[in-house]
């Protein structure tokens, strides 16, 4: 077993919730926005978080969302936490913290070393953070687009608070990126899927394997 715990963000049917399961992931991710190919309705979403077994968190993946929004995501699915993957102020944060009493897990866009100053006050008000590289300005998603930053600006950087490393991140480079960051926990979508949206399983088990193997 990796001493490295992985998340498969965008699952979208059984399959990728037992595929997920059967190669060790800590996480499954379930996206609940309507511009992302991965997102899911509610009622989508609900038996795939049922099956969902012990072990694998289910992390529910929201975008500036209002407080409608969480009370009805958090009233009908069972969720153990919250992503959140927008603009999110850290007062925000906290709000939904609070309202939700679910753990947060705030994911912070990276482009250069300017960016990782944010870090510190969200750690504040957040369970965990996600390190991800940041969309361009054109882009319509603000995580999985296969992008990833320089992770030599993680290197000698140390938080009291988990975080999990994200962006672009596959079975042949993500080896390379623990190495270099020494990140515990690591985030993965278009890394393992054979097109946008739907997820392989042999690459899912590749990814895992990768891990193991580092």
């Amino acid at each position: 077993m990796s001493s490295v715990q992985f998340k498969f963000c965008g699952l979208r049917n059984l399959q990728d919730v037992d595929a997920a399961a059967r190669v060790g992931a800590s996480y499954g991710g379930f996206v609940f926005f309507e511009k992302s190919p991965r997102h899911l309705s509610i009622e989508q979403a609900r038996p795939l978080m049922l099956a969902a077994p012990l072990g694998l968190a289910k992390v529910a993946l929201v975008v500036d969302p209002t407080d409608n929004d969480l009370d009805h995501l958090t009233s009908q699915l069972p969720i153990d936490i919250l992503q959140l993957h927008g603009h999110e102020s850290p007062s925000r944060v906290a709000q939904i913290r609070t309202r939700t009493g679910l753990p947060i897990m705030k994911a912070i866009g990276i482009s250069d070393a300017e960016d990782l100053k944010q870090i510190s006050d969200y750690f504040l008000v957040s369970d965990q953070i996600l390190i991800d590289a940041k969309p361009p300005k054109s882009a319509d998603l603000p995580g999985g687009n296969g992008l990833s930053f320089d992770w030599r600006l993680l290197v000698g950087r140390h938080w009291l608070k988990p975080w999990i490393l994200a962006g672009g991140l596959t079975a042949e480079n993500v080896a390379q990126a623990v190495a270099l960051t020494k990140a515990k926990q690591v985030d993965v979508s278009s890394g393992i899927e054979s097109s946008v949206g739907l997820k392989d399983p042999t690459q899912m088990q590749a990814f895992a394997a990768a891990l193991t193997t580092s």
